[in-house]
């Protein structure tokens, strides 16, 4: 008996095995399968390696006289050309203080000493020091005894040099050995296509678009000289090859901000250095993939294929870059790359907390912010929206000027103006629905998954209430941790909605792999003298059961903090238990009033501590409330004025 029990085990392990195959192949398409197929075998084989050279000639590809002379149009031509008023801040001052003793904050938040002679290739949250003479092929991108290489790869896309620019500019210093030393220390510990710093194109991109901007802050500086800029251009041409002879991956296999960072800087690098003939044909490449990476990863209503707020953001700075420069150099896109800018733009602005910059910590989140040229916290949003809307003539309804505006070429005339008068705004391709008051911001995810989801958050609420996020998302923490972690973080019980028998609304899969993913069936708002109504239902836990849907209705009374929401699920197996979530601050627990009820009967909740992570590689303590139910249950809340 015990032999056929054994026996049944494994015809039903590969059995799911097959099946989430075939899901993986019906999610991600033919194309991705193929490729990654390909790909692995020619990673293992080592014929991938040799698109890579290692032991690269000292080849002069430009001069610096070449391309000052004829280098692209930039946001500014040198530091001595920019007027904009000094203002040196506190923040500012302290940031480069700690920079001079070798502390460094990662992920925009989280400081590590990491001392003046850091090595580049050591992980300081693990102590793991990476094989320099490994070809990138070799290197994993997540190990165990590693940990997570995002921590290795921070200081090397060099964000920290804006840090080290804007104090050169606002306190009258020349900080410009300072810099070229942190770059000529990168180029000799980096040795050509090898170690962890060439495994990531996203990361060699941002490198190069960071050291382009200080080089043309500091274009007339005596520490640019020209045995230093050829060690800089040998390094900028090797590191353009590596992005070119490896789009593919990001543009197949990932498909997401990396894909439009690393087609923008080919495009760039092409526009920055025209006199290098490989650059003027990667760059056309480039201009034609950046444009259809934008068609098709920002969806016509403006939201974003990755379902995350920040990633968002991040592609809004990618085009502040790439229209302002395109601008600069007499260059335009196809239509609808100045289309979904604006559409961005709006869908961002609309979801925004206007008394703080702070949008939903919705979606993956790893901390980016790439080219920071502010001393905001790096949750508000207003300077990159901002500048976004300045490069597209647009008034987005944010008051304050901010410094970036004057560091991409002053501030322009809005010719056009981003409605938020509205109550409801509705974004139906990715999936979203925001109550907008003067007071409360009420918003639901309800949406439909052609491009792989990263979270298992379908009919996630979040709301807030006078500049405060009061039922809240939990975040990313680190996207290299452990199991139980990577599931809390990335799965259901992170977020405001409702788990079936303790599972996901998807199948979990490796890393950022899900099966069976959610899909929204209908949703909409509908408004009446004294409230708003939301309804929304998805096909969720198919792995579960084929037939499941979840209903999520929403009554966000005007003017008031109060909302009634009522969830239904049907097609459950037998003895299904449903828990519904709700995630707030602990020192928003005597604020917040909320009961349950089940046909009338009020329901007992369990109350509990849960974990959250607003910034990257850190998390604390919340309260997590749950509410036990069998397929349907009505929830009223109300908020206490403080």
């Amino acid at each position: 008996m015990q032999y056929f029990q054994h026996i049944i085990i494994g015809l039903r392990q590969m059995f799911n095995k097959i099946k989430n195959s075939f899901n993986l192949i019906k999610n991600m398409g033919g194309r991705y399968i193929a490729f990654r197929s390909k790909y692995e075998i020619l990673r293992k084989t080592g014929l991938l390696k040799k698109r890579f050279p290692v032991n690269t000639p000292d080849t002069t590809f430009f001069t610096l006289e070449q391309w000052k002379s004829h280098g692209g149009a930039f946001f500014f031509n040198s530091k001595e050309e920019l007027t904009f008023s000094k203002q040196p801040s506190a923040i500012l001052g302290g940031r480069f203080a700690d920079y001079q003793n070798g502390k460094m904050f990662f992920f925009n938040s989280l400081e590590f000493n990491i001392g003046r002679n850091y090595d580049w290739v050591t992980n300081p949250d693990s102590g793991f020091k990476y094989d320099i003479t490994k070809h990138w092929t070799e290197i994993a991108d997540y190990s165990k005894e590693a940990g997570d290489i995002k921590f290795v790869w921070e200081k090397s896309r060099f964000s920290f040099l804006y840090d080290i620019i804007r104090y050169d500019y606002h306190f009258e210093a020349d900080c410009s050995k300072m810099v070229f030393d942190e770059i000529l220390s990168w180029i000799d510990s980096n040795p050509v296509n090898r170690g962890p710093n060439y495994r990531c194109s996203q990361e060699i991109s941002l490198r190069v678009l960071n050291w382009t901007f200080a080089l043309y802050y500091y274009k007339n500086s005596p520490a640019l000289s020209a045995a230093v800029f050829h060690k800089i251009q040998h390094a900028i041409y090797w590191q353009i090859h590596h992005v070119y002879h490896n789009i593919n991956f990001s543009r197949i296999a990932v498909r997401n901000n990396h894909a439009i960072t690393e087609t923008l800087t080919l495009y760039l690098a092409g526009v920055m250095f025209p006199f290098v003939d490989d650059f003027k044909k990667w760059g056309l490449k480039g201009k034609k993939w950046f444009q259809e990476e934008i068609a098709y990863q920002i969806y016509p209503d403006g939201t974003f294929l990755q379902f995350s707020m920040n990633y968002h953001r991040v592609v809004v700075q990618l085009l502040t870059w790439g229209i302002r420069l395109a601008e600069l150099n007499n260059q335009k896109y196809s239509d609808v790359v100045y289309d979904r800018a604006r559409q961005s733009l709006k869908f961002l602005r609309v979801c925004m907390d206007d008394a703080t910059g702070w949008l939903p910590n919705y979606g993956a989140n790893d901390g980016a912010l790439f080219f920071k040229l502010n001393d905001s916290h790096y949750r508000d949003y207003r300077c990159q929206l901002n500048a976004l809307a300045n490069v597209l003539n647009i008034d987005a309804g944010i008051e304050t000027v901010t410094e970036d505006n004057w560091w991409y070429g002053g501030v322009q005339k809005a010719i056009q103006v981003i409605n938020l008068n509205a109550s409801t705004y509705t974004f139906t391709i990715g999936g979203y629905y925001i109550i907008r008051e003067k007071d409360t911001i009420t918003l639901l995810r309800c949406g439909n998954h052609k491009d792989r989801p990263s979270q298992a958050d379908n009919l996630h609420l979040d709301v807030w209430y006078k500049g405060r996020n009061i039922f809240i998302d939990g975040g990313s923490y680190k996207y290299n941790t452990d199991t139980e972690t990577l599931k809390y973080f990335m799965g259901t019980q992170s977020h405001n909605t409702v788990m079936v028998n303790g599972h996901d609304q998807m199948l979990k899969g490796s890393r950022f792999i899900w099966y069976d993913w959610t899909q929204c069936i209908n949703a909409e708002v509908k408004e009446t003298d004294d409230a708003y109504t939301f309804t929304g239902t998805i096909a969720a836990f198919t792995y579960i059961n084929k037939d499941i849907t979840h209903t999520r209705t929403v009554i966000k009374y005007k003017h008031q903090p109060h909302w009634v929401i009522k969830d239904e699920l049907n097609g459950l197996p037998d003895n299904s238990r449903c828990e519904q979530l709700w995630h707030f601050f602990n020192s928003e627990a005597d604020n917040i009033q909320i009961q349950a009820n089940i046909n009338g009967e009020l329901v007992n909740s369990e109350k509990s501590h849960t974990e959250y992570s607003e910034l990257y590689a850190q998390k604390q303590q919340i309260t997590q409330l749950k509410f036990n139910f069998v397929a349907s249950i009505t929830t009223t809340v109300n908020l206490i004025e403080k």
